[in-house]
C-alpha cells in the first residue's frame, strides 16, 4: 500500500497504562520511587565491585554488568513514562519512538544474553569447581560480554529497521507506556505477516531459548546441590537458586508470552511488561548482590573508608554530605537485601 508524505505519521501519542488523571499520578511517584532506588541500588553495586579488589573475579564482574544493564534498560522506558503520566501531551516523536524501540530490544537483549551468561558461570563454578578458573578466564569473560552486546545490536536493527519500514498512516495512539515492536505494528497501513514472524522467530525465540538454557543450567546446579553433606549448604543453596530462578521468570516469562505470538491487543500487555521494565532492572540487585556476604562486607569497608575520610579531611560541607547520603544509601540498600 503507497503512503505519501503528506499522510505519514510524524508523531504518536502513548496512552499509557491508565487514562484516569488520578492513577496517572500514583503511577507516576511509584515510577520515580522504584526508579530511583534502581540507580541508586545499582551504582552502588558497580561502584563497591570497581572499588574492593576482593571482588575482581569473574562472578562479580558478571553482576556488575548486570547493574548496570538495569540501569540502562530502565532509563530507556522509565523516564519517559513519568514524563508522560505527568504532562497532559503524551506526544513522541516518530525519530524517538523508534530510537526508544531499538535501545529497548537493544539492552533487553543483551540481559537475556547476560543472565543466560551468569547462569553459565554458576553452573561451572558448582558443577565443575577445579576447572572454573581455567574455563572462566579474564580473556574468556570479556569474549562472553562483547559476544552479548553485538548479539544484542543485530537484534535491535532488525526490530527497527523491520518496524521503519511498515508506513503508518494514521491512526497514531499507542496502547502502551513505551514504543514497542507489536504496539507499533497494529498500527500499520499494510500487512505485517511478515513482521510478525520474524519477530517471532527472532524476539520470541531468543527469550524462550535464554530461559530454557537458564532452567537447564539451574536444574544441573540444583542436581550437584542434592548432593551436598552439609543440609545448611543446601538450604543456603536452595534458597539462592530460588531466589535467581524467581528473578529470571518475572524477566523471561512476560516476554515469551508477549513476543511468543501474532500482534495481537490484549489489554494486560502492558501491565505484564511493567514486570520486566519495571520490576526486574530494581529486584536484580537485591535479589543477585544485596544478598551476598561478600558485597555486604565490601560496602561496610567502603564506607568506613568514606567516613575516615570525612573525619581526616576538612574540605567543607558539601564532602560531609555527600559522604552521609553514600552511607544511608549502602545502609538502605542493604536492608532491602535482608528483606528478600
Amino acid at each position: 500500500m503507497s503512503v505519501s508524505n503528506e499522510t505519514r505519521v510524524t508523531y504518536f501519542i502513548l496512552l499509557g497504562l491508565s487514562s484516569d488523571p488520578g492513577l496517572q499520578i500514583v503511577f507516576a511517584i511509584l515510577f520515580v520511587v522504584i526508579y530511583l532506588l534502581t540507580v541508586s541500588g545499582n551504582l552502588l553495586i558497580v561502584v563497591t565491585i570497581y572499588a574492593d579488589s576482593h571482588l575482581h573475579s569473574p562472578m562479580y564482574f558478571f553482576l556488575s554488568h548486570l547493574s548496570f544493564l538495569d540501569l540502562t534498560f530502565s532509563t530507556v522506558t522509565v523516564p519517559r513514562a513519568i514524563v508522560n503520566f505527568l504532562s497532559e501531551s503524551k506526544t513522541i516523536s516518530f525519530s524517538d519512538c523508534i530510537a526508544q524501540l531499538f535501545f529497548f530490544h537493544f539492552i533487553g537483549c543483551v540481559e537475556c544474553f547476560h543472565l543466560t551468561l551468569m547462569a553459565y558461570d554458576r553452573y561451572v563454578a558448582i558443577c565443575n569447581p577445579l576447572r572454573y578458573t581455567t574455563i572462566m578466564n579474564r580473556r574468556f569473560c570479556l569474549l562472553l560480554v562483547f559476544s552479548t552486546w553485538v548479539g544484542g545490536f543485530i537484534h535491535s536493527f532488525i526490530q527497527a529497521f523491520l518496524t521503519v519500514q511498515l508506513p503508518f498512516c494514521g491512526p497514531n495512539e499507542i496502547d502502551h507506556f513505551f514504543c514497542d515492536v507489536q504496539p507499533l505494528s497494529l498500527l500499520a497501513c499494510s500487512t505485517i505477516f511478515i513482521n510478525e514472524s520474524i519477530e517471532i522467530a527472532n524476539t520470541g525465540s531468543i527469550s524462550l531459548g535464554c530461559f530454557l538454557v537458564v532452567s537447564i543450567s539451574y536444574a544441573y546446579i540444583i542436581s550437584t546441590i542434592l548432593k551436598m553433606r552439609s543440609s545448611e549448604g543446601r538450604r543456603k543453596a536452595f534458597s539462592t537458586c530460588a531466589s535467581h530462578l524467581l528473578v529470571v521468570t518475572l524477566f523471561f516469562g512476560p516476554c515469551v508470552f508477549i513476543y511468543m505470538r501474532p500482534s495481537v491487543t490484549f489489554t494486560a500487555d502492558k501491565q505484564i511488561s511493567v514486570f520486566y521494565t519495571i520490576m526486574t532492572p530494581w529486584l536484580n540487585p537485591v535479589i543477585y548482590t544485596l544478598r551476598n556476604e561478600e558485597v555486604k562486607k565490601s560496602m561496610m569497608r567502603l564506607g568506613g573508608r568514606k567516613n575516615l575520610g570525612m573525619r581526616v579531611c576538612h574540605q567543607g560541607m558539601w564532602e560531609g554530605v555527600s559522604t552521609h547520603t553514600i552511607s544511608l544509601l549502602a545502609r538502605f540498600e542493604l536492608w532491602a537485601g535482608e528483606r528478600f
